[in-house]
């Protein structure tokens, strides 16, 4: 379900509406990309030739229409990512405020650029927008990374960190190896397609480009589609996704072991608290510190400490 075609056109004729998972996609930088390397100080003997950009007068009208077909396709509860930089994010932003997406977060994606500057700040960052479809339950997979109990080396929670809006992931640099202007690294792609989708769904990205969506999504146990304009990207990286095996990336990423804290945020109602306080008023009679007590009754109910302190707090 790969083609080779604009992806506003490509999407109306191929791509039913509501049909589509998640949406990841990374669109042209509409500021001279196809000149990019004079400034950054690239090398571009393994780069693909062709890459496609969108003229600066042009960008709030192209972003307008493919956002809008993005929006057809979402299933309803369907999420989307947007990634882009910030000359031409307001142009992204007034398009998505024209639709009935729901903005979720704006994520952070710091890294280093490889650029020099002397009178300005250095750019560092990406934005990534996650927004979803109204209509129905959005897929976000708390746990897929993280329990809700895994702690670093000075206590903070690992899922907490994982989960925050900053994003700390390197751009993966193939030296020797044929490329596309733009790669997004498997980390990053890995991350959105563990939280916002499940084994089996469908991921659409509207700019292939080197097709790392896709080759994730596939590795992850996902189906994917999506549209490269660019003949010479296209005809190249449609082998290269022939070669990716199906499910082959699970095993390379962690799996978290099981929430200690399995009844977290479910109704608790007056006999549980009364068999809670029971319970804590036996341990604390045969001398067990406080701290062993939140810990045997959070193994024993499944709550969170903060909730079972607030209850022994009110005896």
């Amino acid at each position: 379900m790969f083609y080779n075609c604009d992806c506003i056109e490509g999407s109306k004729t191929h791509i039913e509406d509501n049909s589509v998972d998640l949406i990841i996609t990374d669109p042209p930088y509409g500021i001279a990309g196809d000149t990019l390397h004079k400034h950054y100080n690239r090398n571009e003997d393994y780069v693909l030739d062709g890459y496609i950009e969108i003229p600066k007068e042009q960008y709030f009208d192209f972003s307008r229409s493919w956002i809008k077909e993005a929006e057809r396709v979402l299933k309803p509860g369907g999420s989307m990512y947007i990634v882009s930089g910030y000359t031409n994010l307001i142009h992204i932003l007034n398009a998505l405020s024209e639709t009935q997406l729901k903005p979720v977060n704006h994520i952070i994606w710091k890294f280093n650029f490889g650029v020099y500057t002397k009178n300005k700040y250095i750019s560092s960052h990406y934005h990534i927008l996650y927004y979803v479809k109204s209509g129905g339950k959005p897929t976000f997979n708390t746990h897929s990374r993280f329990s809700d109990s895994e702690k670093d080396e000075f206590n903070g929670s690992l899922n907490y960190q994982d989960r925050e809006d900053v994003w700390i992931i390197n751009k993966e640099y193939k030296a020797g190896q044929m490329k596309n202007k733009n790669e997004l690294p498997a980390q990053l792609l890995a991350k959105m397609i563990q939280y916002s989708s499940n084994e089996g769904d469908l991921i659409c990205d509207f700019f292939l480009g080197s097709f790392s969506t896709a080759k994730v999504a596939i590795g992850l146990n996902r189906k994917a589609c999506g549209f490269e304009k660019n003949s010479i990207a296209y005809n190249y990286q449609i082998s290269e996704i022939g070669k990716v095996v199906c499910g082959e990336l699970i095993n390379q990423f962690r799996t978290p072991p099981a929430n200690k804290y399995f009844n977290q945020g479910k109704p608790m109602d007056e006999n549980e608290k009364n068999i809670i306080i029971q319970r804590f008023t036996e341990l604390k009679n045969n001398g067990t510190p406080k701290k062993k007590i939140i810990e045997i009754l959070v193994q024993d109910t499944g709550r969170g400490p903060w909730s079972l302190n607030k209850i022994i707090k009110s005896i």
